[in-house]
């Protein structure tokens, strides 16, 4: 297995966090063909079932439909919606957070101290790793510290930093940790659930954990055990019995590794695949075969149009150019192309989605303005017939329909737009290669969670995912300002002026927040005890079972 600098979903980092989808222009990463030699599926429940269709029973395997082939399946290090999909299987995380209210699952309890300086995280008592060796605060401990370590070259690790001094992590006994705060952070909690932990027995003498050889046949702590992995065609995971939620109901998951849209579309049909994520353009033919559930809901993602400032033509650098390409277009008839319906995205203006603190879509917005594009382009020197290069992953269908349409507005303003269609895996090593020079636009995706602080990884100057390459002093203070504001409402003006500066310098396009749209076949139940979440379809999948 690859590992690389990742993006995502759907970037990407752990739940209700922080995904960057780099392949994600729109629900087409799991648009894929299903490989002939993947498991087949098994729709006969076990011989201990019950007759009642309405409980749940033991036995089958669910078939689920990837994109791609994971980067890294170390929960840590993987941002792209495949390995985090896979990975919410193979670990479980401390915590997750849900419309405010926290789930614990790993831990039992997280408790701040009166003066928010030291939080207490307690572990449920017995918890195993899937070898049989205990879990306990040492592993969370030495999976923070590992995190901080430099030379690990976490992203994560920037989060654990306040006003340059470390959190730190001390354990109080085995199933108690202490997390003390050099100063209050508001965005600690935020930070915690993304940080799972991983087992200290298999990695405390490797060098470079990301690059490690023990990924790749992982010991987790999840509903899932690690079985089998063929790179291009399936990863197989098998119940682990000894899950501390309860033994899971399925006996087995499988990600099918497929490209093509159609091809996915058939096997779905057919029943060689259970689950899939839908484009909007596909979801009445899927949804008159009466065989699925469709489930559309938000995932607080946006869906923009990415601007390379980095690009050897320079201009994008400008940013009255920037402001230019954005008066060309048109929100509404961009939404309406790419994702066929408003029922599927809501107009997006700000950086920050709905779902996070102190987000507005009360900003400067640049669209729908041909002649003001023309004369901002005239006053910044840009010839006509200038070239523009667009990268497209092939199959993904938002993104081709986006990619056609800004070809063809931008046309109108003079400007020639190639587009270069290119598979899954090259485009996001492209698109997300911080040198990369060679183009100027590319659809993306990110999802970052209830906290605004996250969102400074895509946007302060030279952080690991600002794609755009923007860079202002300005919101680089603001950024740091607002991580240790602990007054809400001064912290709130904070991130407002944020978003309105980054808005009006329009470092990319604000197309839509979208929502996410799954397919899952009628015969599984248990899809809401699952809890549908973002970037990883199913918070937990020990819920699911063959009815």
């Amino acid at each position: 297995m690859r590992s690389k600098r990742s993006l995502p979903v759907v970037i990407v980092l752990a739940l209700l966090t922080l995904v960057i989808s780099a392949c994600s222009g729109g629900n087409s990463n799991s648009n894929n063909t299903a490989s002939n030699n993947a498991p087949a599926n098994n729709t006969q429940a076990s011989d201990n079932a019950g007759t009642d269709a309405s409980q749940p029973k033991d036995g089958g395997s669910l078939i689920i439909a990837v994109a791609a082939d994971p980067t890294i399946l170390n929960p840590n290090y993987a941002s792209d919606r495949v390995s985090l999909t896979i990975d919410q299987a193979l670990y479980a995380p401390l915590f997750q957070i849900n419309n405010g209210k926290k789930t614990f699952y790993l831990a039992e309890s997280l408790t701040p101290s009166a003066d928010n300086l030291t939080y207490t995280l307690k572990l449920k008592s017995g918890l195993t790793w899937h070898d049989g060796e205990k879990l306990t605060a040492d592993d969370v401990v030495f999976t923070f510290n590992k995190i901080l370590e430099e030379k690990q070259n976490s992203f994560l690790r920037g989060n654990l930093i306040i006003g340059g001094k470390p959190i730190e992590a001390v354990k109080v006994d085995d199933t108690t940790v202490d997390f003390k705060l050099p100063s209050v952070s508001p965005a600690f909690e935020a930070t915690l659930v993304q940080i799972t932990p991983i087992p200290k027995h298999i990695f405390e003498n490797e060098a470079d954990i990301e690059k490690s050889t023990k990924n790749a046949a992982p010991i987790g702590s999840g509903a899932f055990k690690f079985k089998e992995y063929k790179t291009g065609e399936y990863l197989t995971l098998d119940r682990f019995d000894n899950y501390f939620g309860g033994k899971p109901h399925l006996d087995s998951i499988t990600y099918r590794v497929a490209k093509d849209a159609n091809a996915a579309n058939l096997a779905l049909q057919s029943g060689e695949i259970n689950v899939k994520y839908l484009d909007p353009q596909d979801v009445a033919t899927i949804d008159a075969t009466g065989n699925f559930e469709i489930k559309p809901y938000s995932e607080g993602r946006l869906s923009y149009l990415n601007f390379n400032a980095n690009s050897d033509t320079g201009i994008l650098k400008k940013k009255e150019v920037r402001q230019a390409l954005s008066y060309a277009l048109n929100r509404e008839e961009l939404i309406q192309a790419a994702y066929s319906s408003a029922d599927y995205a809501e107009q997006a203006h700000s950086i920050l989605t709905p779902d996070t603190l102190y987000q507005t879509n009360d900003v400067a917005s640049f669209d729908n303005d041909t002649a003001k594009a023309k004369d901002l382009l005239k006053a910044a020197g840009v010839k006509e017939g200038q070239k523009l290069r667009f990268i497209v992953s092939s199959g993904n269908k938002v993104q081709e329909s986006v990619s056609l349409y800004v070809q063809q507005k931008l046309k109108e303003v003079g400007l020639e737009v190639e587009l270069q269609n290119m598979d899954a895996s090259a485009f996001g090593d492209k698109a997300y290669d911080p040198k990369a020079a060679d183009f100027e636009f590319f659809v993306g995706g990110y999802i970052m969670g209830s906290d605004p602080d996250a969102y400074s990884i895509l946007y302060a100057t030279g952080a690991d995912y600002n794609t755009s390459h923007y860079s202002n002093a300005e919101v680089d203070g603001l950024w740091k300002q607002g991580a240790a504001e602990g007054d809400t409402a001064k912290r709130g003006e904070v991130y407002k002026k944020i978003q309105e500066i980054v808005a009006d310098d329009a470092p990319l396009f604000p197309i839509g927040y979208t929502k996410t749209i799954v397919a899952m076949d009628k015969r599984f139940g248990g899809i809401d005890e699952a809890v549908l979440k973002p970037v990883v379809i199913f918070e937990d999948p020990s819920k699911l079972y063959l009815k």
